[in-house]
């Protein structure tokens, strides 16, 4: 998608205020190697071209509604066959985050304070795309007191106010520092469905792919949230080719049964730009179905494992997978 296109999201055209690349990433404390050779994708990561009718009537509907897409912030390769299909994770509380993480294409920046209309914006949207299951997500805002998770509520309410019976999953940060705060926010109405914090990658490679971050709070917050509401799915994501290895990956998954945790993605990491870190290895097709037997042994109710996967890929389907697992007495918030 090039500056010139007019359906081009906002950030992409404001350089000077949206650093990416080099930019954003000249004051992460584990420099990146620029001598670290790329490795040629294998054959099985293929993703659909973002073209044709439906991508663009999604991306007119985000510009007319002054509204993001983590779709296209963080340049998600499975884009075009989610905005074919109608289908598009939101991302609020604006298009700057406040860290600087080296995996990833959201622009860093100064962000403004929260839009006290996105709510209203995002629940008109969803009600025109009729949507019945919708990802909602944000960037980083540790500018906040809350990290943002007041909004996260407003925002839930506002598209229950308007579509009743829709389910929603949120993705949220880290909350770092403000957890306790955070998880008081999500109540009543403000509830999701289906509550999502990415790991993201194993113990040893934070310092190097999540600044900022803190694995056991990252845990932590998974564990509370559930203690709060065990009623509600808990969800979490790895991405895979960072230079981890098996037996850390598996020893992940345990730490997230261990708090609880009901579903799970696990993907392969692709890396945006020359500038981000590098992929070290593509796992096969191979090994990721070796990872969703290992994970549904395990006791995660419901997984999606493959190359292309990411955390909001199909997460109607693998929510449905979910609910198909639960006694029929069971039930999760709406």
């Amino acid at each position: 998608m090039s500056a010139a296109d007019p359906l081009s999201p906002p950030s992409r055209l404001n350089p000077n205020t949206h650093q990416r690349g080099q930019d954003k990433l000249a004051r992460v404390t584990v420099q990146l190697d620029p001598e670290s050779p790329l490795l040629r994708k294998p054959e099985w990561i293929r993703a659909k071209a973002p073209l044709g009718p439906g991508v663009a009537r999604i991306r007119r509907l985000l510009r007319d509604s002054a509204l993001a897409s983590v779709c296209e912030e963080a340049q998600c390769p499975n884009l075009g066959e989610c905005f074919t299909h109608g289908t598009a994770t939101f991302m609020i509380l604006g298009d700057l985050c406040t860290r600087r993480c080296p995996f990833c294409d959201v622009a860093h920046g100064r962000p403004q304070p929260p839009d006290a209309e996105e709510p209203a914006r995002l629940a008109e949207a969803i009600a025109t795309m009729e949507l019945r299951y919708v990802v909602i997500t944000s960037v980083n805002r540790d500018d906040l007191r809350d990290g943002g998770a007041g909004h996260f509520a407003d925002c839930l309410r506002a598209i229950r106010a308007r579509r009743p019976k829709i389910q929603l999953e949120v993705l949220v940060p880290d909350f770092r520092g403000r957890e306790a705060i955070a998880l008081e926010a999500f109540a009543g109405d403000g509830l999701p469905d289906v509550f999502n914090h990415n790991l993201e990658t194993v113990p040893r490679l934070y310092a190097q792919a999540r600044p900022g971050a803190d694995y056991s709070g990252s845990l932590q917050l998974l564990r509370a949230f559930k203690a709060r509401h065990p009623q509600v799915p808990t969800k979490s994501g790895l991405m895979l080719g960072l230079g981890e290895t098996r037996a850390e990956v598996l020893a992940v998954l345990e730490d997230l049964r261990a708090q609880g945790c009901d579903m799970l993605t696990i993907g392969q990491y692709l890396q945006p730009s020359a500038e981000h870190l590098p992929v070290r290895e593509y796992w096969t097709p191979a090994a990721f179905a070796e990872l969703q037997s290992e994970a549904e042994a395990m006791g995660f109710a419901s997984v999606a494992s493959g190359a292309m996967v990411r955390s909001s890929y199909q997460a109607d389907r693998q929510a449905q997978v979910f609910s198909t697992h639960q006694p029929a007495t069971s039930s999760t918030a709406t």
